[in-house]
């Protein structure tokens, strides 16, 4: 009779578990222990930049690709978007825009570490996303976009943010 409680006790616990993904599979991760892949090296050290709130501030508000940043967003009521995003976020979100350069004509990847909704703007229009990513386990990427771009500039907003920072990332997708 104990043997039987034991191997019920052991079930039952084996599938509260395993029977819960919200958290089950959800791996511990140890800071400073994970190594990111050589392309996305440029996550591990961003630099401070202030997003632009105006399409006039984009000039001093430029991201190069394979380079993250942590960038400081505004409050979504004080910014003029280039145009309007899908998602603007309410009067207690937070948003902002970027500008890069697009060296040729590709795919190229945007990578958040939280959450917001992500417009790219090429010649005036939106381009549409073609895939959606999670970031690699334990590498603080939370999410990641691709876009296929002309060669040229464009502009990144970001919108919807619930905080008022987020570490972006560009890379060229080979």
């Amino acid at each position: 009779m104990k043997r039987i409680n034991l191997v019920l006790g052991v079930t039952v616990l084996g599938f509260a578990v395993t029977g819960n993904p919200a958290w089950a599979d959800k791996k511990t991760c140890t800071p400073g222990m994970y190594t990111l892949p050589a392309d996305l090296s440029g996550w591990a050290t961003p630099a401070v930049m202030t997003a632009a709130r105006t399409p006039q501030d984009l000039s001093k508000s430029q991201i190069e690709a394979g380079k993250a940043v942590r960038l400081q967003l505004a409050p979504t009521p004080d910014l003029q978007f280039v145009l309007r995003p899908n998602e603007p976020g309410g009067s207690v979100s937070s948003a902002g825009m970027v500008g890069f350069a697009v060296a040729k004509k590709g795919t190229y990847r945007v990578m958040l570490g939280g959450r917001a909704w992500i417009d790219v703007v090429q010649n005036g229009h939106a381009v549409d996303s073609t895939a959606h990513h999670h970031g690699p386990e334990c590498s603080g990427i939370g999410k990641m976009v691709d876009f296929t771009l002309d060669e040229g500039t464009a502009v990144l907003q970001l919108s919807g943010s619930g905080k008022k920072e987020l570490t972006v990332m560009l890379v060229s997708v080979p």
